[in-house]
C-alpha cells in the first residue's frame, strides 16, 4: 500500500469534515473496492440470474466453479506476487523503469504457462465427465485470474490504485452484463460472461503498465535471477493466501458440512454465505486501517529513517520514534472501535439481511463470529503492514505461519465439536496470530533505536 498516503495526506490537508470523509472514503473505496466489486459481481449474476429464471442449480454450479478458481489462483500465485513487486521496487529505486514491463511479461509467461499446464490436466482428468466448452472455459478462467493477481499486485506497487479500481469497476460491470446475456446457454453462458469480463480486466491493466513503463526489450527474467529472489517474501505469500482459505476448504471437503456441486467441486452452503456477508462489513476498518497507518505511521516512519540516515539528534531519533509508536497504537485503537461499530451493526441489521436473502436464522451465529474474525483480520493486516515497513520480514513469516496452522487446527478441532462451534476456528486463529502480532511489535517498537544503529 505504499503511496496511497500522498493522495490521503492532500484530502486530510484540507482540514474540513468534507476532506475527512473524503479521505475515509477514498481509502475504503481503494483498499476493499476491487476485493467488494468481484464478490458483489458474483452475487448479482446468482440474484438476476434467478430472477429470471434461470435453474438455481446451474447459478450454485456456476458461482462455486468461480470461488474455486479465485481461491485456487490466488494461493498458486502467492509465491510471486510480494516477491515481484519487492523486486520492481528495487528497479525503481535505481531508476531502471525500463525493465518493469519486460520482467512483467517474462513472468506472466512463466505463471501462466505453469499454471495454464497444470489446469490443462485438471481439466481433462477431475472434470472429464463434463462438457468440452465448461473445461476450456474453466482453464481460460484459472489463467486469466493468474494473471490479473500478478498485474494487480503490480499497478498497487506502483501506486496506480485509481486504475485498478476504474479495471475492476469495467470488467465485473462487463462479467455481469455479459452473463445475463449469454444465460440461455445455461452454465456455459455465465462462464463466459465471467471469461471475457476478466480478459478485459487483464488486458486493460496489462495495458496500463505497457504505457506507463514502456520498454525496448519484450521479455525479461531478471526477476528470476538468485540475488534477485526473496525467498521469504514467496513463502509469506503462499502462507498467507493459503490461511485466509484453510477452514473453507475444509468446510467444502468435509462431508457433514458440504455437498458435491460439480466434478469434483464442492461448497458449503451453511458456510459460505456469512462468510461473504462478513467480509463485506470490514471495508470501514480497511478504511481507518489506510488512513492511520498510510498517513500518520508512515509519515513519521520517513522522518525517523531520515534523521537515522543524515545524523539527526538522539532527541529528535527518540521523538519521532515515540511518534510512530502513537501513530500505531491509535491506528490500531480505531481499526478496533470502528469494527466493533461494524460488528454492532452486523448484529442489528443481519436478522433482517439473512431474511431479505431467504436465508434461515439459525444462520445468525455464525455470520456473527465471522464478522467478529473478519474484524480482526483487518488488524492482523495493519501488523503485517507495519512489520513490512520495519523490513522484518523473519517476523511475518513466523505471524502467517501461526495464522495458517492455528486455522487447519482449529477448525478441524470446531468441525468436531459441531455446529454450534462453526466459524470459532476461524475467529480463534486470527485472534491467536494478532495477539502474537501485538507482542512482537510492541518489543519491536520499544528498541527500534537500538536494532536501526545496529543494522546500519
Amino acid at each position: 500500500m505504499a503511496g496511497i498516503g500522498f493522495e490521503l495526506r492532500k484530502l486530510l490537508r484540507k482540514d474540513s469534515l468534507l476532506g475527512l470523509v473524503q479521505a475515509y472514503a477514498y481509502a475504503g473505496v481503494i483498499g476493499s473496492g476491487p476485493w467488494v466489486l468481484s464478490i458483489v459481481g458474483m452475487l448479482l449474476i446468482g440474484f438476476l440470474s434467478a430472477a429470471v429464471v434461470v435453474p438455481g442449480s446451474l447459478i450454485t454450479q456456476f458461482q462455486v466453479s468461480v470461488t474455486w478458481l479465485i481461491a485456487i489462483s490466488l494461493i498458486a500465485t502467492g509465491a510471486v506476487q510480494l516477491a515481484f513487486t519487492r523486486y520492481i521496487s528495487d528497479r525503481l529505486f535505481e531508476k531502471r523503469d525500463e525493465l518493469v514491463l519486460s520482467n512483467l511479461n517474462g513472468l506472466l509467461l512463466v505463471v501462466m504457462g505453469l499454471c495454464g499446464s497444470a489446469g490443462l490436466v485438471l481439466a481433462f482428468t477431475a472434470f472429464s465427465g463434463h462438457g468440452l466448452t465448461y473445461r476450456v472455459l474453466m482453464l481460460a478462467g484459472f489463467v486469466l485470474l493468474c494473471g490479473i493477481w500478478v498485474v494487480t499486485i503490480l499497478l498497487s506497487g506502483l501506486k496506480r490504485y485509481k486504475h485498478i479500481l476504474l479495471m475492476y469497476a469495467l470488467g465485473y460491470g462487463l462479467t455481469v452484463v455479459v452473463a445475463l446475456l449469454a444465460r440461455p446457454w445455461g452454465l456455459n453462458g455465465l462462464m463466459f460472461g465471467f471469461v471475457l469480463g476478466h480478459l478485459v480486466l487483464f488486458l486493460g491493466m496489462w495495458l496500463i503498465v505497457a504505457a506507463g513503463y514502456p520498454s525496448s526489450e519484450a521479455m525479461s527474467f531478471d526477476f528470476a535471477r538468485k540475488e534477485a529472489r526473496y525467498l521469504s517474501l514467496m513463502v509469506i505469500g503462499v502462507l498467507y493466501n493459503l490461511g485466509v482459505w484453510t477452514d473453507k476448504f475444509l468446510f467444502w471437503l468435509y462431508p457433514p458440512t458440504s455437498e458435491a456441486i460439480i466434478g469434483p467441486l464442492r461448497a458449503s452452503v451453511i458456510y459460505d454465505l456469512p462468510v461473504f456477508m462478513a467480509y463485506l462489513c470490514i471495508l470501514p476498518g480497511m478504511a481507518v486501517f489506510l488512513v492511520r497507518i498510510e498517513t500518520d505511521f508512515v509519515e513519521y516512519y520517513d522522518r525517523f529513517f531520515d534523521a537515522v540516515r543524515t545524523g539527526g539528534s538522539l532527541e529528535y531519533i527518540e521523538d519521532m520514534r515515540d511518534e510512530m509508536v502513537y501513530a500505531v497504537r491509535q491506528g490500531l485503537a480505531e481499526i478496533a472501535k470502528i469494527q466493533a461499530l461494524a460488528l454492532l451493526f452486523a448484529v442489528v441489521v443481519g436478522p433482517a439481511a439473512l431474511e431479505a436473502l431467504g436465508i434461515s436464522s439459525l444462520y445468525l451465529p455464525l455470520f456473527y463470529i465471522q464478522t467478529l474474525g473478519a474484524s480482526l483480520q483487518v488488524g492482523f493486516l495493519a501488523l503485517l503492514n507495519v512489520f513490512f515497513y520495519l523490513d522484518r520480514r523473519r517476523l511475518i513469516l513466523g505471524l502467517t505461519l501461526l495464522f495458517c496452522v492455528a486455522n487447519l487446527v482449529f477448525t478441524l478441532i470446531t468441525l468436531r465439536l459441531g455446529a454450534l462451534y462453526y466459524g470459532y476456528g476461524y475467529a480463534a486463529a486470527v485472534l491467536l496470530a494478532l495477539v502474537c502480532g501485538l507482542y512482537f511489535l510492541d518489543r519491536r517498537l520499544g528498541k527500534l533505536e537500538y536494532e536501526t544503529f545496529m543494522l546500519q
